[in-house]
């Protein structure tokens, strides 16, 4: 008798001690970014159909991948494609995480992640904190001459805290970061956050140069993924002929630092995993 009721309480402290999971079925679209906003428009909108064929729940796209990648982008025509974007993802029921720079009703510009439920509320945005500068010409021009920032934050998706950071912010690469490394995936994780989404636009290389600038993305997702203990999934912009490879990957690695989606490296790729988080 005492066996059994022992049995029966360790049984029923187990089960309270056991994690909530929730499943979250995430798309990432390894796409051409352009100055064109008209041009990316249709792309991401083709990704966003990719998406809900695939039954996800939240598509990720590169950074800048609707205004295109630059300071000078087109903001009106941004925000006019931005409505289009949006009403689509709606009607598909996929929440968004958009890579895209944009300016505010204050003028400001940011390199951001705008992220809307599957409803199409804006939740908020992300903007880029560790802008680059080239780190051997302090006097040239870069990123943190041209757009703003703001405080790192989390969002509410799909019943878990997320966050998202941009590029440069995951692994402060030391030729472009002119300021310390805050190890924002961390922080990120120390606020709650159980997957981290991540917009790249790392540019494209060939030879000696593309093995080493992979190898240090590569190896800096999986290590933060697995100090953070959080998921990270990530999406670079890709060579519009398909002919040279992206600096980084793309795919969904796991809190263990494992990949459990890579993309190819080259030409336009969608992909989607299905993945159980730990509230």
């Amino acid at each position: 008798m005492r066996r059994a009721i022992l049995g029966a309480f360790l049984l029923s402290v187990s089960a309270q001690a056991a994690p909530e999971k929730v499943t979250l079925r995430v798309a990432g679209a390894q796409i051409p970014v352009s100055r064109d906003v008209r041009k990316n428009l249709e792309t991401i909108l083709r990704a966003i159909d990719h998406a809900a064929r695939e039954k996800a729940d939240v598509l990720i796209t590169p950074e800048g991948s609707l205004s295109g990648y630059f300071a000078e982008f087109d903001a009106a025509a941004t925000a006019k494609a931005l409505d289009e974007v949006v009403k689509k993802a709606r009607e598909a029921k996929v929440a968004l995480v958009l890579g895209t720079c944009f300016q505010d009703a204050d003028g400001r510009r940011y390199d951001a992640q705008r992220f809307t439920d599957r409803d199409g509320a804006f939740l908020g945005f992300h903007a880029k904190i560790l802008l680059c500068r080239r780190v051997a010409d302090p006097k040239s021009k870069g990123e943190i001459d041209f757009f703003q920032t703001k405080a790192l934050g989390t969002f509410a998706l799909g019943g878990l805290t997320v966050g998202g950071l941009v590029c440069n912010d995951m692994w402060a690469n030391p030729e472009w970061t002119p300021m310390d490394d805050p190890h924002l995936a961390q922080q990120l994780s120390q606020k709650g956050a159980r997957v981290i989404f991540h917009s790249v636009n790392a540019g494209l290389a060939e030879g000696e140069e593309l093995a080493l600038n992979r190898a240090y993305h590569e190896s800096n997702l999986r290590i933060r993924a697995r100090g953070a203990r959080t998921w990270i999934v990530t999406v670079d912009a890709c060579d519009p002929e398909g002919q040279r490879a992206g600096n980084a990957p793309s795919g969904v690695i796991g809190p263990d630092g494992a990949w459990v989606v890579k993309a190819e490296p080259k030409g336009e790729q969608f992909f989607t995993a299905t993945i159980e988080v730990e509230k």
